[in-house]
């Protein structure tokens, strides 16, 4: 699968915005481009086709781009459409949704050719190795068990079908901390990913949990998290935390970590 083999829809409601996105993706090497002002008619045309990429604005004139990948997601067809966010917003309630309905890449308006290209590159991975993984490099993680903790289904989805274009298929899902504390006694992983803000155990408390008291202190714990708070980050860092990805976890990040971490080489 080639990037002129992918369709795009891009919904964006100012006519220079949609021409420099439309453009730009052209220039990147994309064919199949539609263009749309409002999502109404974009989620209508959803309907007849699916898209393998949405890139839409946060303010649309109907509705938000957070609404608009919350009914995407109501849809079994679209669970799993790869969507990328281009918006100047900043605030934690609009983008907040957005990272844990699974999208691929939020870009800051305005975006360079060079972000965009490289969030597309990142797409395509995806779907090329969620399509087309060689069975000796399924072969290779086939036994492996991951732990993916989260409170979203949806953010879980993400992942998993992440782990699935690697080539690793037993994965196991915890709600929350509590939860994968309750899985951990029964059964041992070769890697734990976990969000940070959680219900009951959030990730952090997992982490110490995992290190202190856990027959299984040394296994590599991934953290992923959408918090910028330094104070935060530095306690996950102190708790001995194996690696931490910013959410939404971009998928090339998610491949090479799940690499590293669990060849031995942290």
């Amino acid at each position: 699968m080639t990037l002129d083999e992918l369709l795009v829809l891009v919904i964006e409601p100012s006519k220079l915005q949609r021409t420099i996105i439309t453009d730009h993706l052209r220039e990147i090497g994309l064919k199949e481009i539609e263009a749309f002002e409002e999502a109404t008619p974009a989620l209508q045309r959803m309907q007849q086709v699916i898209p393998d990429i949405v890139v839409s604005s946060m303010h649309l004139p109907d509705m938000t781009g957070t609404d608009l990948v919350t009914r995407m997601r109501q849809h079994q067809a679209l669970t799993d459409v790869t969507f990328l966010l281009i918006s100047s917003e900043t605030h934690y309630r609009y983008l907040e949704p957005i990272r844990q309905a699974g999208a691929i890449a939020i870009l800051p308006k305005p975006f360079s050719q060079d972000a965009l290209a490289a969030a597309l590159r990142n797409t395509m991975h995806y779907i090329r190795d969620l399509h087309e993984t060689e069975p000796e490099e399924q072969s290779e993680l086939e036994f492996m068990q991951i732990l993916t903790v989260d409170d979203s289904s949806l953010s879980r989805r993400y992942i998993i079908k992440g782990l699935n274009a690697i080539g690793i298929e037993q994965v196991t899902e915890a709600s929350d901390g509590a939860e994968a504390l309750q899985i951990m006694k029964h059964q041992r992983f070769d890697l734990v990913i976990s969000d940070y803000n959680m219900p009951n155990i959030d990730g952090l408390e997992l982490l110490e949990h995992i290190r202190r008291y856990s027959d299984q202190p040394t296994v590599p714990v991934m953290m992923i998290t959408s918090e910028q708070n330094q104070s935060r980050l530095a306690a996950i860092q102190s708790a001995d935390v194996s690696a931490i990805c910013n959410k939404p976890l971009n998928y090339d990040m998610l491949k090479q970590m799940v690499r590293r971490l669990t060849s031995g080489v942290i």
